[in-house]
């Protein structure tokens, strides 16, 4: 390996380093923004989480809110364990 090839490999790994953090950056300052932006578009959804709350690491306790109502639910394992509305049968 001569030293044109050694300079030329060095000089493409800082091009590729410099763009990857270009892009960190970018996504950083921008990227919340296009989300909102993005979510704002969709205002014809009827399902929202309104609070979550983990309990532990295999339980999550949500809030949802669809038409209207707002529903509680207690998440684990990947299931819905239970439905804690009042409603709920």
């Amino acid at each position: 390996m001569d030293f044109a090839s050694f300079l030329r490999a060095v000089f493409a790994l800082a091009l590729t380093l410099g763009l990857i953090g270009l892009a960190a950056v970018a996504l950083r300052r921008y990227g919340p923004d296009a989300m909102a932006r993005l979510s704002a578009q969709k205002k014809d959804r009827r399902l929202k989480v309104v609070e979550s709350l983990v309990l532990d690491p295999t339980r999550r306790l949500l809030i949802v809110e669809c038409d209207g109502r707002e529903q509680m639910i207690l998440l684990g394992e990947g299931r819905v364990i239970a439905d804690l509305s009042k409603d709920a049968a």
